[in-house]
């Protein structure tokens, strides 16, 4: 379901100009493994229970004598800052030394930092540390390879045929993940548009679910039911969702009842099998459920119930379900400050881009007592981070004007057209207004021309003028140039503007402040 924004989030931003891949790798401590064996073994135990002060204790003697595994834990700690000052120098420093002890863990940690660094040699040497390790071990260091390239962590833009190559290393090695990313790259989830396949991508999901991967079956079932029309086929589909619910996984039935609901048309079956799901503890089912009482599909409106439901999938975690909790608190005509700021705080911290994305306006907005931009930076950042397009443009907007940040037109360029690339149509004609006036980035009217008329296509109604106005300045060759830079345009390829001051190499995102703990604001404007 799309869920609505907060509309007093919408009135900052309109006053100024108006959702895989796994690298880097996560930082929580999924990464620290509870079934080592060894003499780290306690001292990791220790660290995943949140035992940090304990577990350094124990592993420090270990270190001294280059034990792998202490090693890793160390390096970790000083990654994450968990236990210790975070230090980037001694996260690497440790993981090297792990690695060359053998350690793989280390390894694609090690090779992680290096590739997210903004220094080229870095990139390089993280590359060269994973096609290494891939002779030896394809099924991870080859698909992280693949999500380098996907990434532009070690080209100068994201190179579709290497990703393939590197996927298609891993996949053969037998890399489940490997084979989902595949399907998922040839869906054109992760851009590309030209390279589409949806045959290839259908193959590949049908390995993945013939290796017996429970999420497999459902992703292959839920397409050959709801998937594009060539391809569906109901019998298989339903054969392959039933061996899902077979071995427990019950997001099965959330893909079948999005099969009566949207294909069937018939919400009453539909609620059945999201109930069933709901019985079964399935997240997305009860948030299906919730959605059927609320609005009354497929049986009478029940307000009362779809909100406990709700309220139900929020404790048991769900940011979604409090991302929605908050839409309902704060966007109420006496809205409830402290409870509507505590499920989106819940909903932000859980991951969820668009509450992050809201939550940044909320502290940028002063709602909460009072504006606190750096906090409301950091978490548009974290948003935009997310691959949020809307979340981009709204950080474009601040480093543009310089609002809560410093004016910075380079990056504010490069936001935009991350958000351009996913046909956000503001950010669209923002780019284009930027191209026109040689601001943050080289002028170029005929690509201005281009991607103002991109815009309005999109359905952003000012730029239908804007792109008519341009067009007067043109001359033949030029509008023959903004033709061609539209057909471009149109095919998929990324817009990337180039910086006034070329050859100086600027994150696309800018790193994110720390989002510190905060004090919740006073319960005012109940």
């Amino acid at each position: 379901m799309k869920l609505s924004l907060l509309s007093f989030c919408s009135v900052l931003l309109a006053a100024q100009l108006q959702a895989a891949v796994s690298l880097p790798m996560g930082t929580g401590t999924e990464a620290i493994a509870t079934d080592a064996e060894g003499p780290a073994k306690e001292a990791l135990a220790a660290f995943r229970e949140g035992r940090h002060a304990k577990a350094l204790e124990l592993a420090k003697p270990l270190v001294e004598k280059g034990n792998a595994a202490a090693l890793y834990l160390m390096g970790y700690a000083y990654e994450t800052g968990q236990g210790i000052e975070a230090s980037r120098t001694l996260a690497i420093e440790n993981y090297r030394k792990s690695s060359a002890a053998g350690f793989k863990d280390a390894t694609y940690r090690l090779a992680a930092i290096l590739l997210a660094a903004e220094d080229e040699a870095e990139r390089t040497q993280g590359g060269d540390i994973l096609e290494k390790a891939a002779k030896d071990d394809p099924t991870v260091a080859a698909r992280l390879l693949g999500e380098a390239y996907l990434r532009a962590r070690l080209t100068k833009q994201a190179d579709f045929d290497k990703t393939v190559f590197w996927w298609t290393q891993a996949a053969n090695a037998g890399d489940v993940p490997a084979l989902l990313l595949l399907a998922r790259l040839h869906e054109g989830q992760f851009g590309f548009a030209d390279k589409k396949d949806p045959k290839k991508a259908m193959d590949f999901y049908t390995k993945a679910a013939g290796l017996g991967d429970a999420q497999s079956m459902v992703a292959l079932g839920s397409r050959l039911l709801n998937g594009d029309k060539d391809h569906r086929n109901e019998e298989k589909g339903r054969e392959w969702l039933k061996k899902a619910i077979d071995v427990k996984e019950y997001s099965a039935y959330l893909a079948l009842g999005d099969f009566e609901e949207f294909v069937k048309k018939d919400p009453k079956a539909a609620l059945a099998l999201y109930e069933r799901g709901k019985d079964a503890g399935q997240v997305d089912c009860i948030l299906r459920a919730a959605d059927a009482y609320i609005e009354g599909k497929g049986t009478d409106k029940d307000a009362g119930r779809g909100l406990s439901l709700l309220e139900n999938a929020a404790k048991a975690g769900s940011p979604v379900a409090h991302y929605r909790l908050a839409v309902k608190g704060l966007s109420a005509e006496k809205p409830d400050m402290l409870l509507g700021y505590g499920h989106l705080l819940a909903a932000a911290t859980g991951g969820l881009p668009e509450a992050q994305n809201e939550l940044g306006l909320l502290y940028l907005s002063g709602k909460l007592a009072t504006a606190d931009a750096p906090a409301g930076v950091a978490w548009l950042t974290r948003a935009a981070q997310g691959g949020l397009a809307l979340a981009q443009n709204n950080l474009a907007a601040l480093f543009e004007q310089g609002a809560g940040v410093p004016q910075n037109l380079s990056n504010a360029g490069q936001l935009y057209a991350l958000a351009a690339n996913q046909g956000h149509a503001a950010a669209t004609l923002a780019l284009a207004r930027l191209y026109s006036k040689g601001v943050g980035t080289a002028a170029d009217l005929p690509k201005a021309w281009a991607l103002a008329t991109l815009a309005s296509e999109r359905g952003e109604e000012s730029a239908k003028k804007f792109a008519s106005d341009l067009f007067e300045k043109l001359d033949e060759k030029q509008r023959a140039e903004g033709a061609k830079a539209l057909d471009t345009l149109k095919t998929g390829k990324p817009t990337d503007p180039k910086p006034a001051d070329a050859g100086v190499d600027k994150p696309v995102v800018p790193k994110p402040a720390d989002v510190k703990p905060v004090t919740p604001p006073k319960n005012k404007g109940k």
